[in-house]
C-alpha cells in the first residue's frame, strides 16, 4: 500500500493483527488519520493509555464518549484529563466538562478544578457533585455544591472533611432535618459532642428523626451525651412528647435511679404506653406501677404490685389503687395477697374496702384459708350490717376462743344467724356460760323444753323459771314446779309461783303445800291470789252497781222524755181526726183523760204515779215501782 498509509495501517491492524508494527508505522508516517486508526485499535484492546496518546496525536475527539467510559473504568484519569482538554479545544459538550471535573476530583487537582469552575463551562454541578460525594471526594464536591449554593450538601461535605464548625454554619443556612441529622451523627462519630449538641437540638424537635438519633448515640456508647441533649431539649419551645418519652427510655436503660423522678415530673407529657413497655422490659416495677396508675390502668398497677411486691409494694398506694379498680375479683386476690405477705395490715385493707366487697363472699374466701380469725376486728366493725355469714363466723370464732362475753353480746344484738345450730354447738361446750347461751338460744327459737332441760341440768334454775314463764305453757310451768318440789328447792318454788303466777292453778299449789308441808313457801302465792280474787270480786260488784245506776238513770231519762213529748209528735192522728160534736166544753169536746187540767180544764185521770213518787193531784196511785205498765198515751 505504497503512499496509502490509511490502507496500510488497516492491513496491519485488521489483517496482520500486528499492533506494535502498526504503532511503528504510525510513528513513521505521523498521519492524523493513521493515529486515529491505531487509537481505535488500542481502545478496542483496552489499552487506554496508548489509545489516549494516539487520539491526542491525531487530535481526534470523535470517540470521546467511549474514551471517557473506558478511562474511568480503567482509572486513567490523568491521561483522560489531557484528552478532555484536547477535546474541549474542538467541541463544547457538557459531558466532556462533567468528565473533566470528575477527573480533576479523582486526581485531587483541586486548584485546577477551582480554576476550571471559575471559567465558563457547561458542567452539571449538582450531578457531578453528587458523584464526587459518593466517591468520597468531599473537597471537590464541596466546591461543586458551593457553585450551586446547595448548603445541605455543603454541610455534608464539611462534615466529612471534619470541618464541623463550618458545617454547622452551612447547616443553619440549609436548615433541613436531614442535614442536621447527618451533621449530628457525624459529630457523634467524631466525638465532637459540643457541636453534636448544637446540631442535635435542631433535629430532636422533629419526632420522626428523634428515635433514630438516640439509637445512633447508643450504638457508639454515648448514652449520657444523648441524655444531656434531651434534657436541654426539654426547655425548647418546640419540645414535644417524644423528647420527654425518649429521655425516660434512656433513663430506664442507663440511669434508673433518676427514672422515678422523671416520671413524676413529666408523666403528663410522655407517651406512657411506650415508656411502660421499656419499664417492664428492664423490670422497673415501681415506675411501672406509677405510670399505670396515672394512665388509669389501676388493675395493671395492682397486679404488678402483687407479682413484684418486694420492690413495687406500698400499702397506702395499693389501697388507693384498689379502691379505683374495675375488676372486683382483685379485691379478693388482694385479700389473699395480704394474708401471705402483709397479714398485720389485712384488717386495714378490708376496712378500706367495706363498701366495695361482698361480705358473704369475703367470709367464704377467708374461711377457705383457715385464717378467718385474723380478720376478727374487721368483722366486728361491719357486724352492724347484720349479715348472716358475718354473724355466724364471728359466733364461731367466739365459741372456739371461749369468749362467751362477746358471743352473748353478738347473739343478743344481731339475730340473723342459724340459731339452732349455734345452740346445739354451745350445748356440748365444757364451759357453763356457753351452755347458758345455748339455753337462751333454745328459748329464743321457742324450743322451751330444750332450754328448760339444759338449765335444769346445770342448776341454772332462774333461767329455767324465766323460760317457762316466757313460754306461756301451763304444762311446762307445772312440770318445773313439780321438779322443784321433788328436788326440795323450796326457795325456787316461791320464785316460780311469783314469776309464773298467772300460769299456775291454785288447786295444784294448794295440793303441793298440803302434801309436802310447803305452806311457808307457798303462802305468798295464796296471799297474792286471795288478794287478787278479792280485788276481782270488788271490781265485779262495783261494775254491777255502776251498771244498775246507769240503767236506772237511763230509764228515768226515757220516762221524762215520754212525759214532755209534744202532742203533735205523740198523737198525730188525734190532731188530724176531729172530736165528736159536744165532747169538750165550749168546743163540744170531752176532757182528755190522764192530763192535768190546763187553764180551766178538768183534771185528767188514769195516769199512775211514777215509781215512788206521790200521786199527782186527783190521780190514783200505780202501786209501787214498775215500768210502763200500759201506754199512758193509748186510746181511751
Amino acid at each position: 500500500k505504497f503512499n496509502q498509509p490509511v490502507s496500510a495501517i488497516e492491513v496491519l491492524i485488521n489483517n496482520i493483527d500486528d499492533i506494535p508494527r502498526a504503532a511503528e508505522y504510525a510513528q513513521k508516517v505521523n498521519n492524523p488519520e493513521v493515529w486515529s486508526k491505531i487509537a481505535n485499535a488500542y481502545l478496542d484492546r483496552s489499552q487506554i493509555t496508548e489509545a489516549i496518546d494516539s487520539y491526542i496525536k491525531a487530535k481526534d475527539h470523535t470517540m470521546y464518549l467511549q474514551v471517557i467510559s473506558a478511562a474511568e473504568i480503567d482509572g486513567k484519569f490523568d491521561q483522560l484529563i489531557k484528552y478532555l482538554l484536547m477535546a474541549r479545544e474542538n467541541i463544547k459538550d457538557a459531558q466532556i466538562d462533567n468528565a473533566l471535573v470528575f477527573a480533576y476530583a479523582k486526581t485531587e487537582k483541586i486548584t485546577d478544578l477551582e480554576n476550571f469552575i471559575s471559567n465558563s463551562n457547561s458542567v452539571d454541578y449538582q450531578r457531578v457533585g453528587d458523584r464526587c460525594y459518593d466517591e468520597k471526594h468531599y473537597e471537590a464536591a464541596k466546591l461543586l455544591f458551593t457553585a450551586t449554593k446547595n448548603n445541605a450538601k455543603i454541610a455534608s461535605c464539611l462534615v466529612r472533611l471534619k470541618q464541623f464548625q463550618q458545617a454547622i454554619d452551612a447547616a443553619k443556612k440549609a436548615n433541613t432535618p436531614k442535614t442536621w441529622k447527618e451533621l449530628t451523627m457525624a459529630c457523634v462519630e467524631a466525638a465532637e459532642f459540643k457541636l453534636a449538641a448544637v446540631a442535635g437540638l435542631n433535629i430532636i424537635i422533629h419526632p420522626d428523626h428523634l428515635e433514630e438519633l438516640a439509637q445512633y448515640y447508643e450504638e457508639f456508647g454515648y448514652s449520657n451525651e444523648m441524655i444531656s441533649l434531651l434534657e436541654t431539649g426539654m426547655g425548647l419551645d418546640r419540645a414535644h412528647v417524644g423528647i420527654f418519652t425518649e429521655l425516660g427510655v434512656l433513663l430506664a436503660k442507663y440511669r434508673p435511679e433518676r427514672l422515678m423522678e422523671h416520671c413524676k415530673q413529666y408523666y403528663s407529657k410522655m407517651n406512657i404506653s411506650k415508656l411502660l413497655r421499656v419499664c417492664e422490659r428492664y423490670q422497673h416495677w415501681s415506675e411501672a406501677v406509677f405510670l399505670h396508675s396515672n394512665y388509669d390502668q389501676y388493675d395493671n398497677a395492682i397486679n404488678i404490685m402483687i407479682e413484684h411486691s418486694p420492690v413495687a409494694f406500698n400499702h397506702d398506694q395499693f389501697v388507693n389503687l384498689l379502691i379505683k379498680a374495675s375488676n372486683y375479683d382483685l379485691y379478693y386476690k388482694a385479700i389473699l395477697f395480704y394474708l401471705d405477705e402483709q397479714p398485720e395490715q389485712v384488717n386495714e385493707l378490708l376496712r378500706s374496702l367495706t363498701t366495695k366487697i361482698d361480705l358473704s363472699k369475703c367470709v367464704s374466701v377467708m374461711r377457705k384459708t383457715g385464717y378467718i380469725a385474723l380478720i376478727t376486728p374487721f368483722l366486728k366493725s361491719v357486724q352492724n350490717a347484720n349479715n348472716k355469714e358475718v354473724n355466724e363466723i364471728l359466733n364461731e370464732i367466739y365459741l372456739e376462743s371461749f369468749d362467751y362475753e362477746n358471743l352473748r353480746q353478738s347473739i343478743t344484738t344481731y339475730e340473723n344467724f342459724d340459731q339452732l345450730t349455734l345452740a346445739q354447738n354451745c350445748e356440748r361446750h365444757t364451759l357453763l356460760e356457753f351452755r347458758r347461751i345455748s339455753a337462751y338460744l333454745y328459748r329464743r327459737i321457742q324450743k322451751y323444753e330444750f332450754s328448760i332441760a339444759l338449765s335444769k341440768q346445770d342448776n341454772i334454775y332462774r333461767d329455767a323459771i324465766e323460760t317457762a314463764q316466757e313460754s306461756g305453757k301451763v304444762e311446762l310451768v307445772e312440770d318445773l314446779l313439780k321438779f322443784f318440789v321433788q328436788k326440795g328447792e323450796k326457795e325456787f318454788i316461791t320464785v316460780t309461783l311469783y314469776t309464773c303466777y298467772e300460769l299456775i292453778r291454785p288447786d295444784l299449789a294448794m295440793e303441793y303445800a298440803w302434801r309436802f308441808n310447803l305452806f311457808e313457801f307457798i303462802m305468798p302465792y295464796f296471799i297474792q291470789i286471795t288478794k287478787e280474787l278479792t280485788s276481782r270480786v270488788d271490781t265485779v260488784q262495783k261494775k254491777h252497781e255502776k251498771r244498775e245506776k246507769e240503767e236506772e238513770k237511763k230509764a228515768n231519762q226515757q220516762l221524762n222524755q215520754g212525759m214532755f213529748m209534744p202532742t203533735h209528735d205523740i198523737l198525730p192522728t188525734a190532731l188530724m181526726i176531729g172530736p165528736p160534736p159536744g165532747s169538750m166544753p165550749g168546743m163540744n169536746m170531752p176532757p182528755m183523760g190522764g192530763m192535768p187540767p190546763m187553764g180551766g180544764m178538768p183534771p185528767m185521770g188514769g195516769i199512775p204515779p211514777m215509781g215512788g213518787m206521790p200521786p199527782m193531784g186527783g190521780m190514783p196511785p200505780m202501786g209501787g215501782m214498775g215500768g210502763f205498765g200500759t201506754n199512758p198515751f193509748g186510746p181511751q
